[in-house]
């Protein structure tokens, strides 16, 4: 499992904004990088609008986000499209990143086992090192939590 404070594993993945992201792009600035199961389902899309919402009050505490899945760019943009994202969402397709960040492992739903994304969120800041992480996130209010500690930590 990573830790807090230690580094943020970087990473180069495609974005919907179609240019390769890289971590270190992003040194500078806080970061949030929520992993998430599946484009266009209601948890993930609930999750998604609301860290939607709240971009521009992240944005004033000099913090981008992206959120990372296995789905193609082409799910990505849809997904983007229909929900008007204003943020860049990441495609994971080989899974690299998702098992790099520990978040990729067995899930259990409805009396079967399978391989998933575990829904889990980090805060990183300016530097690269990781200052908060959630696990088995529940998405209800969950971006407004992440927005209020960055503003916590922020203040410091």
């Amino acid at each position: 499992m990573l830790k807090i404070n230690s580094q943020a594993p970087n990473f180069k993945l495609l974005s919907t904004s179609k240019e390769i992201y890289s971590l270190k792009d992003s040194l500078g600035k806080y970061v949030v990088i929520y992993f998430y199961p599946k484009d266009d389902t209601p948890g993930c899309t609930i999750e998604t609008n609301d860290f939607n919402k709240l971009l521009s009050k992240f944005k004033k505490l000099d913090c981008e986000v992206y959120g990372i899945s296995k789905d193609s760019l082409k799910s990505h943009d849809k997904f983007r499209d229909k929900y008007k994202i204003k943020f860049d969402l990441l495609a994971d397709e080989d899974i690299k990143v998702l098992k790099k960040y520990k978040v990729w492992g067995k899930k259990k739903f409805m009396g079967r086992e399978f391989m998933g994304i575990n829904r889990t969120t980090f805060l990183i800041d300016k530097k690269g090192k990781i200052l908060k992480i959630w696990e088995n996130v529940k998405v209800k209010d969950h971006a407004k939590e992440v927005l209020e500690t960055l503003k916590d930590i922020s203040k410091k």
